[in-house]
């Protein structure tokens, strides 16, 4: 850590990021790679029995599922699909509605091939038909292909104690990042996932900092719609909470460029509040040191 007293450091680091803004952020980016996440949202849902993938309105569909059931893989089939791999769909399990098109013979039937998922087709040639589909998790005696593995981080032992020492849950998979405070866990795309070592700490330590702000704890409001001015507030804070932090660890000694760039956005919503920053750079700067002084209470507590 570093030695400059924290009232210097945090008024240095939150000078550095307004002199960026100043200059012209630019645009923001989250740090991760969203292929590298293996959520919902970026893999394209498939069925491993026919091997093909879905197309279509079909994608929005199960991908809308997956995430609403928590179904950690994009594997779907139908029940009879499922019994012909030797799985069995379990009891009680509901399917997911799925569009495919049949194609209209010359004599108004429908022949035995399917144009699956909504594909480009001739009007007056196809015919919609509904399939329902079950996940891979929903079934007993199939066993989903592994990930390939993500890499390793660079980690940094003091801001993994922590953030390990506050206590927080932490659920790592899917692909963003969030502070869900009725459920009062994080949650966070793999370590690996992230373009490099600062960029995981910088999201962990915002979504950290959020943390904090639970009634329990330093008593912020959190439960504000997205784009509302106390939204931004909150999102300024955590992110100056994260900059505090990672220049007090020795993560970064200088406020990364993306933080200016995500300030700047929610600093747009505030822009009638020119001290809007510096009402939340107090805020972050509360948070910091309520994280620090439990990493403390816990190494005093080893140590004695």
């Amino acid at each position: 850590m570093t030695g400059e007293p924290k009232t210097d450091l945090y008024q240095r680091v939150t000078n550095q990021i307004i002199a960026a803004i100043e200059a012209g952020a630019g645009e923001y980016r989250m740090p991760w790679n969203p292929r590298l996440c293996g959520g919902a949202s970026v893999r394209i849902p498939h069925n491993p029995v026919g091997g093909y993938a879905y197309r279509g309105v079909n994608v929005l569909t199960l991908w809308a599922s997956q995430q609403a059931n928590a179904h950690p893989t994009a594997e779907w089939a139908t029940y009879r699909q499922w019994a012909a791999a030797g799985a069995q769909v379990r009891a009680g399990e509901k399917g997911t509605m799925t569009i495919f098109f049949k194609r209209l013979d010359s004599a108004g039937g429908c022949d035995a091939d399917a144009q699956d998922d909504g594909a480009q087709h001739r009007r007056g040639h196809f015919v919609a038909r509904a399939a329902f589909v079950f996940n891979a998790a929903q079934v007993d005696g199939y066993e989903p292909r592994p990930a390939p593995p993500l890499p390793e981080i660079e980690h940094h032992a003091a801001a993994d104690h922590l953030i390990t020492t506050s206590g927080a849950i932490i659920h790592y998979g899917g692909p963003r990042a969030c502070y869900i405070p009725s459920r009062d866990e994080i949650h966070l795309p793999p370590p690996g996932s992230f373009c490099d070592a600062e960029g995981y700490y910088t999201v962990a330590l915002h979504e950290l900092t959020h943390w904090t702000g639970h009634e329990r704890r330093c008593a912020r409001a959190l439960r504000n719609r997205f784009g509302s001015e106390a939204y931004a507030a909150e999102e300024l804070i955590a992110e100056l909470g994260a900059a505090f932090l990672c220049a007090e660890l020795g993560i970064s000694p200088e406020p990364r460029r993306d933080h200016a760039q995500y300030i700047e956005s929610w600093l747009k919503v505030l822009r009638n509040d020119k001290r809007a920053i510096f009402t939340a750079a107090s805020r972050a700067s509360d948070a910091a040191n309520y994280l620090r002084a439990l990493s403390e209470a816990v190494s005093e507590g080893k140590a004695a």
